[in-house]
């Protein structure tokens, strides 16, 4: 029970984490709107990097080149669940925009798979739990604001991109409690990994990316450039 308390205790403020879009509370609408494509930038850049530079590489780590069939496979479905949600989207009035549940769908199976990680960690030792679990707040901390901007961006207003956040974060709580119980039911997550990253890359490359092309403007295109730069290093640093 006592490391089941850790485990509880150490996804709980993971999970925390996801608020950090609370600063933005106080911000003016139009001042927010500014920072908005700065976000949506650096989330870019965030899902690519933890795709490339996490995901991937941790699901490629003892299985062969059958993962990125996976990979393919976390693209297509996400592929169809926005032609599903555009084509919801046509047949009546959507203040949201699709990417932005897309976004929710894959920050939550990601983060899921953190609580599987975590509890595994602790499982295992007490000592690399705790390694652990400062390992994934500091990855988590640019991608949960850069996914707190998308939701904005996608339509979602502060409060309710604050509760969507939080929502999709609890589940590293519910990953952790699944290991802790199940652990010896647990499939090879390491093709769970290669489905997030595909989800990861679809979002990042189909709905993201695009969006920052219709800013015209050099100098917020630069800034654009920059900050999308900023999270796929940062990532990498993270990694390292």
């Amino acid at each position: 029970m006592f490391t089941l308390a850790w485990i509880l205790i150490s996804t709980f403020l993971v999970s925390v984490i996801s608020l950090i879009g609370i600063l933005f509370l106080a911000v003016k609408e139009n001042i927010l709107k500014k920072f908005v494509l700065v976000l949506v930038s650096f989330a870019s850049g965030s899902l690519l990097g933890g795709a490339f530079f996490h995901l991937i590489p941790e699901s490629f780590s003892t299985l062969d080149e059958s993962v990125f069939i996976t990979v393919v496979f976390g693209i297509m479905l996400f592929f169809l669940l926005e032609k599903c949600l555009w084509r919801h989207c046509h047949e009546r009035e959507c203040p949201v925009h699709p990417f932005a549940y897309l976004n929710f769908l894959g920050d939550g199976i990601h983060n899921f798979i953190d609580g599987i990680v975590i509890a595994a960690s602790f499982l295992s030792a007490e000592s690399l739990g705790l390694i652990t679990t400062v390992a994934v707040v500091m990855h988590e901390i640019p991608q949960e604001l850069g996914d707190f901007g998308v939701l904005i961006y996608g339509g979602f207003t502060k409060a309710k991109a604050l509760l969507f956040n939080f929502v999709s974060a609890i589940l590293a709580m519910a990953g952790a409690l699944f290991t802790y119980f199940f652990i010896s039911y647990l499939p090879n997550t390491n093709y769970i990994l290669g489905f997030a990253a595909g989800g990861f890359i679809y979002i990042a490359t189909t709905d993201l990316i695009p969006e920052l092309h219709k800013e015209t403007n050099i100098k917020n295109s630069i800034v654009e450039i920059v900050f999308l730069l900023l999270g796929v290093i940062l990532m990498k640093f993270l990694k390292v």
